[in-house]
């Protein structure tokens, strides 16, 4: 099975209280295209009151160059925003967040957990309709910060209910970073045996002491589609280590490269990439 990395500039960008400017995110995520990523995470169509970095992700998505190698992902948090989606052409995948905290669902997309899924059936079809992809990001997956109940049966629970929705790719977040490894590996492990048609994800947010064992984890278990973000930058803003942020795609390249992955990737533009978002991004 190949490895898919999906490079999430977007993710990166989000939380930042400085505006990037528009001129500069179109030069940054063409120079991630020439990369030859499987998918960019690049745009999201979601309230500017609540993400202000991505106001400007239609002006954004026009002006990206064409690849024949690379899909582009938009995230939405409710059927308006997919219905913006899917009229970019060179918008193949939307994804939507649905969080295994009820706590944080109403945080991220200010709706409950019975509602999202509603959304999800309702975006899903929209999507269909228009030949477009869902991948529904599974946060919370690892751990729950908020007090609330967490068990791996409980996020087996959240999968089938995705699973007899139709939904055929699901990434697992670790969104503020507190995966047990343990967990990591049990989880994936049950679902690439009970869910084979399913492409499951790994999205980590890691510290800088603990981001290799929790790869190490997923991948051992069989997963093969990882999300990564150049220099680590991002992450959760919820999350109240500042070390914590997305795990970082040079890193996870390292990391495949150690296992033998053949990974198909410019690693020139790579180059120019990461000095590009440590001078833009910070």
């Amino acid at each position: 099975m190949s490895v898919k990395i999906i490079e999430c500039p977007r993710d990166a960008m989000q939380g930042l209280s400085k505006f990037v400017q528009t001129e500069d995110k179109i030069l940054y995520i063409n120079k991630l295209i020439d990369v030859g990523f499987d998918f960019l995470d690049c745009v999201s169509f979601v309230s500017p009151k609540s993400v202000p970095q991505m106001r400007d992700s239609n002006k954004v998505i026009t002006q990206l160059n064409s690849s024949s190698k690379t899909s582009f992902i938009a995230i939405v948090a409710n059927l308006r925003g997919a219905q913006n989606a899917v009229l970019y052409p060179n918008i193949s995948v939307v994804g939507f967040p649905f969080s295994v905290s009820s706590q944080f669902q109403l945080r991220n997309t200010n709706k409950s957990q019975e509602q999202s899924v509603q959304e999800v059936i309702a975006i899903k079809q929209e999507l269909d309709k228009h030949n477009k992809e869902m991948v529904l990001y599974l946060s919370m997956c690892f751990g729950n910060p908020y007090k609330e109940d967490w068990s791996i049966s409980l996020v087996l629970e959240w999968v089938k209910v995705f699973a007899d929705l139709g939904i055929r790719v699901i990434s697992l977040s670790d969104t503020v970073g507190i995966a047990k490894n343990k967990d990591i590996f049990e989880i994936f492990t049950i679902l690439q045996k009970e869910y084979p048609a399913i492409e499951f994800g790994a999205h980590l947010h890691t510290r800088p002491h603990d981001w290799e064992l929790k790869l190490e984890a997923a991948y051992t278990a069989g997963c093969r589609r990882f999300d990564g973000a150049m220099n680590g930058l991002g992450g959760c803003p919820f999350a109240t280590d500042s070390l914590t942020g997305n795990l970082s795609t040079e890193n996870l390249i390292h990391f495949l490269s150690k296992q033998g992955v053949k990974l198909d990737l410019n690693m020139d533009a790579f180059e120019e990439a990461r000095m590009m978002a440590t001078r833009i991004l910070g």
